[in-house]
C-alpha cells in the first residue's frame, strides 16, 4: 500500500485505489498514514474529527469508520475476510495504527530523506547534502493535504510540513549559493520571492545571488521591494541580518565574495556573516 500526503491525498494498494469519499474518513486515513506504524489514541482521533465535541455516537460512529478503511483495503487486495486488512489496520493499546512498509508514505519519506540532507549538511558534505535535499523537495506534488478537510491535529501537520519545506528548500539553495551556482538559481529565487513576498530568507538568498552575478543595483532594488512589501503588509522594517546585507551590498563588501571553495567569507554557510 501507498499514501501520498504531500499534494492530494492519494491511497493505493496493489495499484488499485483505496480511497474514501467521505470528508471525515478521509481526515481519519490521513491522520493514521502521518502517524503509520505508531497506534494514534481514539480521543486523538476524536479529536481531529469532532473538534466541537464528539456526539455520542462518536465511539460507534469511528468504529464505522475504521470498518469502511479495512474494506476499501481488503476489497484491492481480493481479501474476502477481512482477515489481512485487520493486520494492516490494527486496533492495539486504546488506538489504531496502519501497518506501513518503510518508504511507502510520502510524508514519512520526505522526513527522512531530508533529516539526511541536514546530517550530510552538517558534515560539510555539500554535495550529498543538495542531492538528498532536491530528493526530498521532488516528492511534493503540491501544498501538503491540500484536499483533506483539517482539523486542529491534521491542521498543525500541515503546517509543519509546509514550514519544513520553505526550510529545506532554504537550505539547499543556501548550499547551491555556496557552491558557485548563483546564476543558475537566479530564475528559481525570481519565482519563489514572488510567492513568498515577505520570505526574508528566499529575498535575502536572492540578493547575494544578484550581486555575485553582478548585479547589485537589481540585488538593492530586491532589498527595496522586500522593504515596501513588509512595510505595506506589517507595518515593520526588515530585520537586523537584512539591513545588514543591504549595507554589504551598498559598500561592495568583499565578505559577499565566495572564497576559493564557494563558501562565503566570514561563514560556513552562505549567509553565514548575516548571524553576525
Amino acid at each position: 500500500m501507498e499514501i501520498s500526503l504531500l499534494g492530494p491525498l492519494d491511497a493505493k494498494s496493489a495499484g488499485t485505489p483505496i480511497l474514501p469519499r467521505a470528508a471525515k474518513q478521509r481526515q481519519l486515513l490521513a491522520l493514521l498514514a502521518l502517524h503509520a506504524n505508531r497506534a494514534v489514541p481514539v480521543p486523538m482521533l476524536m479529536e481531529e474529527i469532532w473538534e466541537d465535541g464528539p456526539p455520542r455516537s462518536a465511539s460507534t460512529t469511528l468504529q464505522t469508520y475504521i470498518l469502511h478503511l479495512r474494506r476499501l483495503i481488503s476489497a484491492s487486495l481480493g481479501d474476502r475476510s477481512g482477515m489481512v486488512a485487520k493486520e494492516i489496520l490494527v486496533y492495539q493499546h486504546g488506538g489504531y495504527q496502519l501497518k506501513m512498509l518503510p518508504g511507502t508514505v510520502d510524508a514519512q519519506e520526505y522526513d527522512r530523506v531530508a533529516a539526511q540532507g541536514q546530517a550530510a549538511f552538517d558534515a560539510g558534505d555539500r554535495e550529498s547534502a543538495v542531492a538528498a535535499f532536491r530528493r526530498a523537495l521532488d516528492l511534493w506534488q503540491g501544498p501538503a493535504l491540500t484536499d483533506v478537510r483539517a482539523g486542529a491535529l491534521l491542521e498543525l501537520e500541515r503546517v509543519r510540513l509546509e514550514e519544513s519545506r520553505l526550510g529545506i528548500l532554504e537550505r539547499r539553495i543556501d548550499v547551491e549559493l555556496g557552491m558557485g551556482l548563483h546564476t543558475e538559481l537566479l530564475p528559481e529565487l525570481a519565482v519563489l520571492t514572488g510567492r513568498h513576498g515577505l520570505h526574508e530568507g528566499l529575498h535575502a538568498l536572492r540578493m547575494v545571488a544578484l550581486y555575485r552575478a553582478g548585479r547589485p543595483s537589481e540585488a538593492l532594488s530586491a532589498y527595496g521591494t522586500l522593504r515596501t512589501r513588509l512595510t505595506e503588509s506589517l507595518g515593520i522594517e526588515p530585520s537586523a541580518r537584512i539591513q545588514r546585507l543591504h549595507r554589504a551590498v551598498l559598500a561592495g563588501d568583499p565578505i559577499l565574495d565566495p572564497g576559493p571553495s564557494g563558501r562565503v567569507r566570514g561563514g560556513r554557510h552562505t549567509l553565514g556573516f548575516l548571524a553576525a
